[in-house]
């Protein structure tokens, strides 16, 4: 559907995504990870499976990518599940060995202390590999009433403390949208999102809830005195039941959408196009969640995608190499590649080829 080449990399607010730094059982992962074992490293045998896990958003990707390497090629096919980012780098992190994660999809930057829990556990060498952007919309049901909203009244709305007028904090009052703004519907606040284990639900809060606080006098006094306090303050959703955690699936959300017109979901911009005959996305600003308006930059809500390779399992894992450089190669991601049917945005050219070579490089340190 898009063949239209990314003349240019998304300004100022994926350059600051860029510069920081979806559905299982998470419960076998912590029992996994805190078992205290030390991980070690084994040669896998020639029909061991890539294992993936991580972000809900980037999983459709990996997946395609996966399907496609093993009928193309005489590996199998790559192991990919949805844990979100957050659960994703506590498995990735767990330790080397060719049964364990190579690939973490993630749909932020990694964290330092993600950085520092691999380290514990000897996954000491991790390359980062941008795979394309993505925005973050929110959506509601064809037949729901139309939002155009502003970060700030994202804030207003799904934060759990708001200023009270008198230099302190107060509960968040607000049951229904035309209470935060006059011009907005006159429906009940009900958000359907990702959990705190999601990029998606750190990318919403960082370059949504966060610069839409920054907007408000009382809130921008607070991050001008304690940077920290007023992130707390900017981050914390409601708990009241406003916004429901609704696991680590896209997918879901966009069907309960369908089931409550009146209801809103976060999500990213890829599984807003594949159900766009039963979703539609608000607008932010005035500006429409499309292809083109986050491509230009206009759209404020968009983010790069990633996925971290654990170089220490590349000679233990058979077709390692080989899927990472698949993963960027111009016929997946370039202009015309087979992702772009997908939703994915592609990178700039620039971009991608320096992607590439850091896949080409991955690949020559693999034993042959």
């Amino acid at each position: 559907m898009f063949t239209r080449f990314l003349k240019s990399a998304l300004p100022a607010v994926v350059m600051l995504a860029a510069a920081a730094c979806g559905q299982s059982d998470l419960s076998k992962l912590e029992d996994d990870s805190a078992s205290g074992a030390a991980p070690v490293a084994g040669t896998a045998s020639a029909d061991q499976k890539i294992k993936i896990v991580g972000s809900s958003t980037v999983a459709p990707f990996s997946r395609t990518i996966a399907e496609r390497f093993g009928a193309t090629t005489s590996f199998s096919t790559p192991i990919v599940e949805s844990t979100g980012t957050g659960g994703g780098f506590k498995a990735f992190c767990a330790g080397v060995g060719a049964t364990e994660p190579s690939i973490i999809n993630a749909s932020r930057p990694i964290k330092e202390s993600e950085r520092e829990l691999c380290n514990a556990a000897g996954v000491t060498a991790i390359t980062e590999i941008p795979l394309g952007y993505d925005g973050i919309v929110v959506a509601n049901a064809k037949a729901g009433p139309l939002f155009d909203l502003t970060k700030q009244e994202l804030f207003l709305a799904l934060a759990k403390d708001i200023p009270d007028g008198q230099g302190g904090f107060k509960p968040n009052p607000y049951k229904m949208w035309n209470e935060v703004a006059p011009n907005l519907p006159a429906k009940p606040i009900l958000v359907l999102g990702p959990p705190p284990t999601s990029g998606t639900r750190d990318a919403f809060v960082e370059l949504g809830m966060e610069l839409g606080a920054a907007e408000i006098p009382e809130l921008a006094a607070l991050k001008e005195t304690d940077s920290e306090a007023f992130k707390a303050r900017a981050h914390t959703v409601r708990t009241d039941g406003v916004w429901v955690d609704f696991g680590e699936n896209d997918t879901a959300i966009v069907q309960s959408l369908v089931k409550s017109p009146d209801a809103i979901g976060v999500l990213g911009f890829s599984f807003l196009e594949q159900n766009g005959d039963r979703v539609k996305g608000a607008n932010l600003g005035g500006i429409e969640p499309t292809f083109e308006n986050i491509t230009n930059g206009q759209y404020g809500l968009a983010r790069v995608m990633y996925f971290y390779v654990k170089d220490q399992n590349i000679p233990l894992v058979p077709g390692l190499a080989e899927f990472v450089v698949e993963s960027v190669s111009d016929g997946a991601g370039g202009e015309d590649g087979y992702m772009i049917e997908k939703g994915l945005i592609p990178l700039h050219e620039a971009e991608l080829g320096k992607a590439q070579e850091i896949a080409a490089s991955l690949k020559a340190t693999a034993t042959p």
